[in-house]
């Protein structure tokens, strides 16, 4: 299988793990960007876990170093929970980072709404070979695209080969770059976002290669409305987040606002963090209709792992269902040098130890979970800026003791990509 990477320009847009914002009450905030590798960072709080979560606090506060305003971590093992942060929340107040603080999940959002598509699989509400055309009638159409060849099950494993609309050259204008300070509280609707898509000729013939696509999950969402005749956000708060308890966690639509407590988050906008002129904005608040069923979603590390490690367990899928998740595709850079499932990815760190979940970057915020199989052992991280690193380094040092050696920091992940 030929493998093709979902950034392209993308990455030229906005250089980050981290994607959308609202307009605050006042201008959004510009500050000097800070140094690449500043004199020394604030120290990493360990709130619990003694020495063996020595690498990981390490990790946290390298990301510091390395120019971002912090960093934070939940990790859950037989030993119990430990809490990690470094870095501040607000770069003005100088408060640190707290462990519930909510922030944008992004691309997390994909194992959510896969995980809705798949339990209406369970009750034979749809099946995973429907086509796109069943469910959505002219929707997958223009240019190439035809709706007919495509089925649910290519959505969800982004092997549709749909063009994907975080790569259209008029919207990263608008989303991405500078112009975001004058359009993040623009509505986008997912029609209006797959018909931006359709504008484009799809990358390949479905299932014929593998690239990650945002529109992917934007259809997803509408399928989910169509075959229970309610948003998709709907869907996933009585499915998944009631039931399991999830207070932090939230399907916002079009509200710019983020829920208490939390910290701000923070974007070069493309711009170089190495140059002294590029400006570091706030960009917490936004209209995350820009990502919808792809990447809207607000939790924090708590509710993340509790859904990561019911969603492996078995408590949310029944074992056909789980099993058809756990089924992944060689992937690309966008799954860490793993495969992709349903909504999930599946990686064998360094160390060997092989972990399953997913990562989300959207304007400023840059997140991760992951579990092993058996749902023992859980990650949960974010980062409050985009222009330097990845939450990658935090799961090789929370699940391996240590970085690879010579290993080069992980790239910034493309906006919306897992």
């Amino acid at each position: 299988m030929s493998v093709r990477t979902a950034r392209g320009a993308l990455a030229a847009a906005l250089v980050a793990a981290a994607v959308t914002a609202t307009a605050l009450t006042a201008p959004a905030t510009a500050a000097p960007a800070p140094a690449t590798t500043p004199a020394a960072a604030p120290a990493a709080e360990d709130r619990s876990g003694g020495g063996r979560h020595a690498e990981t606090r390490e990790a946290l506060r390298q990301l510091v170093r390395d120019g971002l305003p912090g960093a934070l971590a939940q990790a859950r093992d037989r030993h119990g929970v430990w809490n990690g942060s470094a870095g501040v929340a607000d770069r003005t107040t100088g408060r640190k980072r707290l462990p519930n603080d909510r922030f944008r999940i992004a691309s997390i959002t994909k194992t959510f709404v896969a995980t809705v598509v798949l339990q209406l699989d369970a009750e034979g509400r749809l099946d995973l070979d429907d086509s796109v055309e069943e469910w959505l009638p002219g929707v997958v159409r223009g240019n190439g695209h035809d709706g007919r060849e495509i089925t649910v099950r290519q959505l969800l494993n982004h092997t549709s080969g749909v063009y994907n609309v975080t790569a259209d050259p008029g919207f990263q204008a608008k989303v991405f770059g500078p112009d975001f300070l004058e359009h993040r509280y623009d509505t986008w609707t997912p029609e209006q976002l797959v018909a931006l898509a359709m504008e484009h000729e799809p990358d390949f013939a479905p299932g014929t290669s593998w690239r990650y696509s945002n529109t992917n999950y934007v259809l997803a969402g509408m399928i989910v409305e169509k075959a229970t005749g309610r948003p998709y956000g709907e869907a996933v708060e009585r499915r998944i987040i009631r039931p399991l308890g999830l207070r932090a966690t939230s399907v916002p639509g079009t509200d710019h606002r983020m829920p208490r407590p939390s910290g701000r988050a923070y974007s070069t906008l493309g711009g170089d963090p190495a140059d002294p002129a590029t400006r570091v904005h706030d960009v917490t608040e936004l209209n995350p209709s820009i990502a919808g069923a792809a990447g809207e979603m607000i939790s924090d590390t708590a509710d993340l792992q509790r859904f990561v490690r019911a969603l492996v367990t078995g408590r949310l899928l029944p074992q056909r269902q789980l099993k058809e998740m756990m089924t992944a595709v060689p992937g690309g850079p966008e799954a860490q040098g793993g495969g992709y499932g349903l909504g999930l990815v599946n990686r064998k760190l360094s160390c060997g130890t092989e972990v399953w979940g997913h990562t989300g970057g959207i304007h400023g915020s840059g997140s991760v979970v992951v579990s092993t199989r058996s749902g023992g052992h859980t990650l949960a991280a974010n980062v409050n800026g985009d222009w330097a690193g990845g939450v990658d380094r935090i799961v090789e040092a929370e699940f391996c003791g240590k970085r690879p050696a010579g290993a080069p920091d992980a790239a910034p992940a493309a906006p919306l990509a897992p």
